[in-house]
């Protein structure tokens, strides 16, 4: 079996109080895909602390977490990821950026992200395929996905050679591909739902009671995150 190598750019880290429910990223994100595609393996890039791939082609794909900072803040990392992604996209690698990953997807190459109107999206939301735009790798085929949610933050214009897959009632860009290589999703299919339990019943202030009341109650509805992820990894099979 020829290894894939999947480079997870590190955008944040989950709290130390958080870690007993499933790790940090780095754990989430092989324990939702290594089931579906064993062949890929793993490389771990911390660029959240500044460290970054030597060169644009030391993986075959790149994955781009979430994080609790926006790709539009003054940092020098998010600067350096937004020049990494133009690379990755010059050179035409394989990407699957989720939630913040998603949205620098949009950003680096030209579109707008910003706080949404509607507030914070939690819990479980539905991401409802767009007619004409479901292709062969979203196999088997389904019409919506339940999947979460944690942001404040979306994509409110797109950046050139960009299709729209999914929306959502509160997230009108919730999957989008640029180009046929590289693609966003807005939802979280690495966290499990105690993570996201948790998350909800810490940002209560932030959130909102009511909001995130109607998140929790959320949770007991039939949840779609591994056909997302097998999804994600038909995805990169059909491009490779």
């Amino acid at each position: 079996m020829t290894k894939i190598k999947i480079g997870l750019l590190e955008c944040d880290h989950v709290r130390d109080e958080f870690r007993h429910i499933a790790g940090d990223y780095r754990d989430m994100f092989p324990a939702l895909f290594m089931p579906l595609a064993p062949e890929w393996e793993f490389v771990f890039y911390d660029v959240a602390n500044g460290h970054f791939p030597a060169s644009v082609d030391e993986c075959d794909v790149y994955l781009c977490t979430g994080s609790k900072s926006s790709v539009y803040d003054d940092e020098p990392w998010i600067r350096d990821l937004k020049a990494f992604f133009r690379q990755i996209f010059a050179q035409q690698k394989i990407f699957l950026g989720v939630c913040f990953g998603h949205q620098m997807l949009a950003e680096a190459l030209g579109g707008k992200v910003q706080k949404s109107a509607v507030g914070w999206c939690v819990g479980i939301h539905e991401f409802k395929m767009l007619d004409g735009e479901r292709t062969a790798w979203m196999n088997p085929p389904k019409e919506s996905l339940n999947l979460l949610m944690m942001c404040q933050d979306q994509v409110h214009q797109l950046p050139p050679d960009s299709t729209i897959l999914a929306s959502a009632d509160d997230c009108p860009v919730a999957m989008f591909r640029v180009g046929e290589r590289m693609l966003g999703v807005q939802a979280h299919p690495e966290f499990p739902l105690p993570y996201e339990e948790a998350l909800m019943r810490s940002r209560v202030e932030r959130i909102g009671a009511e909001k995130t009341a109607k998140g929790l109650e959320s949770l007991s509805r039939p949840l779609h995150s591994t056909l997302m992820a097998q999804w994600m990894v038909a995805f990169v099979k059909s491009v490779l």
